[in-house]
């Protein structure tokens, strides 16, 4: 089927040198990142609710977290984002560095595990790309601090396969909506943390 996507526009000079540092990334990813369409969908949710405090669970070289910042750079928020190996850690903090973005980050080096008890909320988005078999505990953690009306984004929910007692969490309680998008590729599950209804 015919594409009807084309790659995203700068509307300003901000924009447009993160966007070619994206591209940049993108190209010369030594490690796994999100597909373009992942990066993509982070940043149209972030800035849609606008997010003005996002956390990241597995930061990696960046690539994700630079299209969330994309948003933040428009609503003024900030990311909080976590990696366990210092190499990637720090080329991550070097790609912020180069769009400009850095000093709306905060990078934590260490395990998101024991890292995130020390986190505050509100958080506006959550994005969980790290060890597979973790996502139950990050949910654990870090729904609690997610604002009522806030998003838990997942990746990996197709390939490779979920942990199911994440998919069980998140499709079975009733305080959640949630819906898997782009399942033809590594697949996005997209939590909805329900508003309380009025008594």
């Amino acid at each position: 089927m015919r594409t009807l996507e084309r790659a995203p526009l700068g509307q300003s000079t901000d924009e447009k040198r993160v966007l070619a540092v994206l591209n940049e990334v993108h190209r010369n990813h030594r490690y796994l990142s999100v597909p373009e369409e992942d990066g993509r969908l982070l940043r149209i949710l972030a800035e849609s609710i606008g997010a003005k405090h996002a956390v990241e669970v597995g930061t990696s070289t960046g690539y994700s977290g630079l299209w969330i910042l994309l948003a933040l750079m428009r609503t003024g928020g900030r990311l909080t984002t976590y990696e366990i190996d210092r190499g990637r850690h720090e080329l991550a903090r070097s790609n912020f560095e180069r769009a400009g973005l850095l000093k709306q980050a905060t990078l934590v080096l260490g395990d998101a595990h024991v890292e995130l008890a020390k986190l505050r909320g509100p958080i506006d988005l959550v994005f969980v790309d790290a060890d597979k078999e973790g996502y139950p505990d990050y949910l654990r953690q870090l729904a609690p601090l997610v604002r009522p009306g806030g998003l838990i984004v997942a990746h990996n929910m197709a390939s490779p396969p979920p942990d199911p007692r994440y998919i069980e969490a998140v499709t079975t309680d009733p305080a959640y909506d949630t819906l898997f998008l782009n399942m033809h590729a590594a697949g996005v599950g997209v939590t909805l943390k329900k508003i309380t209804a009025a008594a």
